[in-house]
């Protein structure tokens, strides 16, 4: 919560969704929000190629069980006296998917 630096993936996730979709499309009430917020999930999940992922689907790479080969790079350097560590072995949940 709070800190943007410290949900860096909700983040990103976040400016995707508004750069690549939402600024294309109108809505006039939070129904139509969030139909709308559904079927660019789904886009996001099942048609849009991630470069993290080797430019595959998040749905292809988890229903194959695939472990694609990164097309981008991280020169984040971890350092140990600040990131938890036992959080890189914790299992996530992608709470995006309907």
């Amino acid at each position: 919560m709070g800190d943007p630096p410290e949900n860096a993936i909700t983040e990103r996730v976040n400016g995707i969704i508004k750069n690549e979709y939402m600024n294309d499309y109108e809505v006039d009430n939070l129904t139509e929000a969030r139909a709308l917020l559904k079927e660019i999930v789904k886009l996001y999940n099942k048609e849009r190629p991630h470069m993290i992922l080797g430019m595959l689907t998040p749905e292809l790479v988890h229903a194959e069980s695939l472990k694609p080969k990164k097309v981008w790079k991280n020169y984040y350097e971890k350092k140990p006296d600040i990131v938890n560590l036992d959080q890189d072995n914790q299992t996530t949940v992608n709470l995006l998917q309907y």
